[in-house]
């Protein structure tokens, strides 16, 4: 066999790396800090959101966007913190803060409307004495360059949006409770 049709084959064989998201703030199936809790509506965290680091993102990838989502939240529809979206495809990071009013963000990136009803990152806030709720922070690999859509858009838009244009997704899950 020659050398480069033995490489093709022995790489087609490999399995591809797994889209993974990672942060040092956070670690799965752990309790996020008070840092990352909301201000307001009875909490007084410090609202900050947490540093996000991802690789291994399909092939194809144009943009990304970014999620965080309390299944636990007694809504009957859980509850979105946080909706970032037209992030370019060469970003692998956010920096801690990010998501805040004057965060680092790349530009043309877009926040839209949380559930607390403003853009940029809502904090955890489960009503005091629940059982800690479950925070699944997702970075979602598009196939698109841009969500034409606003930061008036509603987390059930966006979410139509990043499904009808996913290429992949990675999670991580951290838990909070008050």
């Amino acid at each position: 066999m020659k050398p480069l049709l033995l490489t093709t084959l022995l790489l087609a064989a490999l399995p591809a790396m797994a889209f993974e998201l990672s942060s040092p703030q956070l670690q799965a199936g752990q309790p996020m800090a008070k840092a990352q809790e909301y201000s307001g509506f009875g909490c007084n965290g410090g609202n900050v959101s947490p540093a996000l680091a991802w690789q291994h993102a399909p092939a194809g990838t144009k943009s990304f966007a970014v999620t965080v989502y309390d299944p636990d939240a007694p809504t009957g529809s859980g509850w979105w913190h946080w909706v970032l979206f037209n992030l370019p495809a060469g970003t692998a990071s956010l920096p801690a803060g990010a998501g805040n009013p004057g965060g680092a963000l790349p530009p043309g990136s877009m926040q839209s409307r949380t559930d607390y009803g403003t853009p940029g990152f809502g904090g955890a806030c489960p009503p005091a004495g629940d059982k800690p709720h479950r925070y699944i922070f997702t970075v979602h690999a598009l196939k698109v360059d841009k969500l034409e859509l606003g930061a008036d858009s509603s987390p059930a838009l966006v979410g139509y949006m990043l499904n009808a244009n996913s290429l992949g997704k990675a999670s991580l899950t951290a838990t909070y409770g008050r």
